[in-house]
């Protein structure tokens, strides 16, 4: 475990970027980006299409330390190269920003109001890569649709479950059990999710140290007291469909919430633009999330 590292994305100030769209999600990535699926064929095609996409905004100005503590992967971009360094490589010794990687495979069909993790062939294997190429955590998403307390106590439980596993592997695992921010009754969801997440973190050992990505909750500074547990390294909010300016606005409210947004992060990029126009467009956005993170 790198310290300086830890001791980064636990006192430091800024957000996490999450670049890490894949599979499914990549086509409209790259649409929000202006890339229509016509310019490429095959996955081949696009994921180059993808990783230069996010070598040009890792590579910007723009994307600075001063304002990102971390940024997330895919398993794609990890294996891919910026300037001949590694892509984790080059985000700490380039930039000083920690890398994490995205471990899981998408998410299963919906059941008790919930979408768990798909199963992870040999995340192991994956896991002994991520530390080979010098990625510091990880991070994999569940989602909740419903207050169905058994339903959000297996997503939960799964997720702890792997992050035990993650950080036996010696990396920092991102817990993010998603509520779904259109759920009609969300701040419910919300109240068993925190009391199912204060269980798991009572059993961990004392050694074990995780990070939660939630979405923005509906009553403000909600999740203040799972910042304070000693096994929780950060609280991070995802943007959860919600564009740029309402996620900033509503993150805003949270004392000691920090971002880790992803579309909300790209919005507004495009292919087209000048090298002077994208790095104008991407400094705005990332200083208004920064602003947002820092209260």
């Amino acid at each position: 475990m790198n310290k300086k590292q830890m001791e980064r994305i636990h006192t430091g100030k800024g957000f996490i970027a999450a670049l890490d769209q894949s599979g499914g999600s990549t086509p409209k990535a790259l649409q929000q980006y202006g890339i229509e699926p016509s310019r490429y064929s095959g996955d081949e095609e696009m994921y180059a299409l993808v990783h230069e996409m996010r070598t040009r905004i890792i590579k910007s100005t723009a994307f600075d330390a001063e304002y990102i503590l971390g940024a997330i992967l895919f398993e794609n971009t990890m294996d891919r190269k910026i300037d001949g360094l590694f892509t984790a490589d080059y985000l700490w010794e380039k930039k000083g920003i920690v890398p994490f990687l995205k471990v899981d495979k998408g998410l299963a069909e919906s059941d008790d109001g919930v979408q768990m993790l798909k199963p992870i062939p040999d995340l192991d294997g994956l896991l002994e890569r991520a530390v080979e190429r010098n990625v510091f955590g990880t991070k994999m998403r569940s989602v909740i649709h419903e207050a169905n307390p058994e339903g959000i106590r297996k997503v939960v439980e799964q997720q702890f479950e792997l992050g035990k596993q993650i950080w036996s592997a010696g990396l920092v695992p991102i817990i993010e059990p998603e509520v779904d921010i259109n759920s009609s009754d969300k701040r419910e969801s919300e109240r068993i999710l925190k009391d199912e997440i204060f269980k798991q973190l009572s059993a961990l050992a004392p050694d074990v140290t995780v990070m939660l990505k939630l979405s923005i909750p509906t009553e403000d500074d909600f999740y203040r007291d799972l910042m304070d547990e000693p096994h929780v390294a950060r609280v991070v909010a995802l943007s959860g469909g919600y564009d740029r300016e309402e996620a900033n606005e509503r993150l805003a409210r949270h004392h000691g919430l920090i971002a880790s947004f992803s579309r909300a992060l790209a919005e507004g990029l495009s292919d087209e633009q000048s090298e002077e126009q994208f790095n104008e467009m991407l400094t705005r956005s990332i200083r208004s999330i920064y602003e947002a993170s820092i209260n």
